[in-house]
């Protein structure tokens, strides 16, 4: 490969890493401003989580006898274990997140062929479902960026309006008139451009970029010793579940696009590699990690489908976790630039979901039972947080989630109207006999 080849792939694997970038340093951000770090700690977390997302990628990307799905993926920081994590901290301290995390992991890992053999009871009724539950979701955050997010004074102002929907349209023209390697790079081409405007409408600040480091290398145990407790630990292995089942229609869709069938063992080397990628985040302190959907909708529309980009954005993803002062420069794209870039690919997150889904008998009324209820409690428990606020704590950490909630309605409705018809076959074909 000569060197414009190795610029390409550069390039394409820097587009999924601003892809992913916002949701990779918002769970930091949110979690560490919620259990009152210092600044110092949060500028630990940020970095520590960019460089073991990469570490993660790598491992999916490795593809092995033993571990990695060989799908071009890219892992990122959970959002499902963020309101766990929360209330972990709240009530038990930093370590017992960490003792959770590192059990969640170890769990999945040791399990990993368990859950291989599950995969049969997720039809693709349930998994269209769950990723399409998943792209509507992540949308409102795509939408309250574009505006300019959430606690911004000038939250949807013109400016903002305008530069969003200008990155918006740069994607859409660049792929409609242009084809191959500059369509792929719509997304970045979008970023790029929105930014440099922002320079000079003043809405970006270089001050993350001059106060950090210019090396930081990690450390396991940085918040101190684990602790190990049972509710939490608990709580976290019901949230490494999840996250295994949203990777689970996350590999589905990328498998369909990529024209890639996967196999038991596929699924058993990507649960393996997750369960290893949490292990890790427990030990050097960081997060729960699975593999993002909004990087499929990036598949999708760049139609770049080979793993060499993902891993280009592996090692990207770790020299910024090492670099801080590098990793500052993503942090100076603007909310609504961002907005208007991620609308796009958490919609194509939308349409892989809609395209699983086609697969689906909807002449069948249990099926679109099961898509109705899923659909609307996902989307509702997202759009309404407070939904479930009169309940326990223990059952509001697993349900307070819209992924959460809606996966789960699909998963349980498949299985009762599998059972109810297993059993009914069953009665049918003992009344034929016995007459």
């Amino acid at each position: 490969m000569g060197d414009r080849g190795r610029l390409k792939i550069f390039s394409l694997g820097l587009q999924h890493v601003f892809a992913m970038y916002a949701g990779a340093i918002l769970v930091p951000l949110i979690v560490g401003r919620a259990l009152n770090l210092t600044a110092e700690q949060l500028a630990y977390l940020v970095a520590i989580d960019l460089l073991t997302c990469g570490i993660a990628t790598l491992l999916q990307a490795w593809n092995n006898k033993y571990l990695g799905i060989g799908l071009p993926v890219v892992l990122g920081s959970s959002f499902v274990a963020v309101t766990p994590m929360i209330a972990i901290g709240s009530q038990y301290g930093i370590s017992a997140i960490y003792g959770s995390i590192i059990v969640g992991g170890l769990f999945i890992f040791v399990f990993a062929s368990f859950f291989g053999k599950i995969t049969k009871l997720f039809p693709p009724v349930v998994t269209g479902s769950v990723v399409t539950i998943i792209g509507l979701s992540l949308v409102p955050t795509g939408i309250k960026n574009m505006a300019g997010g959430v606690g911004n004074p000038d939250f949807g102002s013109t400016a903002n309006l305008l530069l969003s929907f200008g990155v918006l349209a740069i994607i859409l023209v660049m792929n409609r008139f242009f084809s191959g390697f500059a369509q792929a790079l719509s997304v970045l081409f979008g970023i790029i451009a929105g930014t440099i405007v922002a320079i000079f409408m003043g809405k970006v600040d270089f001050s993350s970029v001059a106060d950090a480091s210019w090396v930081h290398l990690p450390e396991i145990f940085y918040f101190g010793t684990p602790t190990f407790e049972i509710g939490p630990i608990l709580t976290m292995i019901i949230v490494c579940v999840v996250i295994i089942i949203e990777s689970t229609g996350v590999f589905l869709a990328l498998s369909e696009i990529c024209d890639q069938e996967l196999t038991e063992k596929d699924f058993v080397r990507g649960y393996r590699a997750e369960g290893l990628a949490i292990t890790l985040g427990g030990l050097f302190n960081a997060f729960p990690y699975n593999t993002f959907a909004q990087n499929v909708g990036l598949v999708q529309l760049s139609k770049v489908k080979t793993k060499n980009v993902v891993i280009a954005a592996g090692f990207i993803l770790i020299g910024l976790g090492l670099i801080p002062k590098i990793a500052g420069l993503a942090t100076i794209i603007p909310p609504a630039v961002l907005g208007g870039a991620t609308v796009v690919m958490f919609g194509m997150v939308i349409s892989s979901g809609i395209k699983m889904l086609a697969a689906v008998d909807f002449t069948d009324q249990q099926n679109l039972l099961i898509i109705a209820c899923s659909l609307s409690l996902g989307l509702g428990a997202t759009v309404v947080p407070d939904l479930f606020v009169g309940l326990p704590q223990a059952i509001r950490i697993i349900v307070s989630d819209g992924i959460i909630t809606g996966s789960l309605t699909a998963i349980l409705l498949n299985l009762f109207f599998v059972i109810r018809t297993k059993k009914s076959t069953a009665t049918f074909e003992e009344n034929r006999s016995a007459s």
